[in-house]
């Protein structure tokens, strides 16, 4: 029986292009990414068309992924089919008219303070137990700005005994603080007194505060991802809008608005280089306009 063509892709991939095994992680997830918001098996995107294809990427625009994710994202599906036509099993590139990554920076898609507030406070819909890991993570998510990547494999050690401060080990292996506050402080004193019912009979010893019976032994991303959505559908939220990159935006945002400095901020973010901070300054710019606008006594007036 013939492999799958996602298989037999990134088989390619490996031995012919020599691509790492992260690179090659990543094109499976993109794959597998289209997979679900199509609604099919590996096989079946062999028969999906344009329209197929220029929906996904538009659910992903709707999500606010970073530029640089949506480019691997497009590079993924594109040499995955190029590949498929070239092999013969595929008679069409569906994936030939999708537009080229946008120059520059868009502006990162935000939640504003409300919307956080009715996200954590959706979380309560779920049973008890997933509810208060739940709340955990969208504390610690907005409290420390934490990368997705950062959060769901921080050490249990780490928060054992209530630091307002965590150290966390960013790209490149470069450590820095991050923040919790009270909220944050409570909402992992809750969970770390229910974290036991999430681990299997012979898992006493995972090393992992966000721990799982999986087999990196925390929550994958993806699972966040999943628990995000149904959250944002509780709070009223059009799940589009809600990812975990969307609370580490709302995070920086909200601490400008509040007159935090960038170099700060950049600090907190893990940042290499200012200018990726500098985007949120526009962000809370327009934010700040469109209060005006809308509140000012003479709104009409400062229109242009």
């Amino acid at each position: 029986m013939p492999r799958d063509p996602v298989s037999t892709f990134l088989q390619m991939l490996s031995i012919e292009r020599n691509a790492s095994p992260r690179t090659l992680e990543a094109y499976g997830q993109d794959l597998l990414d289209l997979q679900t918001h199509a609604g099919v098996l590996p096989q079946g995107l062999l028969g999906l068309n344009e329209t197929d294809i220029a929906a996904f990427f538009q659910h992903l625009d709707a999500r606010g992924l970073a530029s640089s994710t949506m480019q691997r994202k497009r590079s993924a599906v594109r040499q995955f089919y190029r590949f498929c036509v070239l092999e013969g099993l595929n008679d069409t590139d569906p994936s030939r008219k999708i537009a080229a990554a946008k120059k520059g920076k868009p502006l990162p898609k935000i939640l504003s303070r409300a919307e956080v507030e009715a996200l954590i406070a959706a979380a309560d819909a779920k049973d008890a137990h997933q509810a208060i890991r739940l709340q955990c993570l969208l504390e610690m998510a907005y409290a420390s700005g934490m990368r997705i990547s950062e959060l769901v494999s921080l050490r249990l050690d780490s928060v054992q005994k209530d630091p307002a401060f965590l150290i966390v080990k960013g790209k490149g292996g470069v450590e820095r603080l991050v923040p919790l506050n009270p909220a944050a402080r409570v909402a992992i004193a809750e969970y770390l007194d229910i974290r036991p019912l999430f681990l299997g009979a012979k898992d006493k010893n995972n090393p992992y505060l966000f721990c799982s019976r999986g087999a990196d032994g925390y929550l994958t991303r993806r699972r966040v991802g999943q628990l995000l959505d149904e959250a944002a559908l509780e709070a009223g939220i059009d799940p589009a809008r809600v990812s975990p990159h969307v609370l580490r935006h709302a995070f920086a945002t909200h601490l400008l608005e509040g007159g935090a400095d960038l170099r700060v901020v950049q600090t907190l973010l893990g940042h290499a280089d200012i200018s990726t901070t500098q985007v949120y300054t526009h962000v809370a710019t327009e934010r700040l306009k469109a209060v005006v606008e809308t509140h000012h006594p003479l709104a009409r007036g400062l229109k242009t």
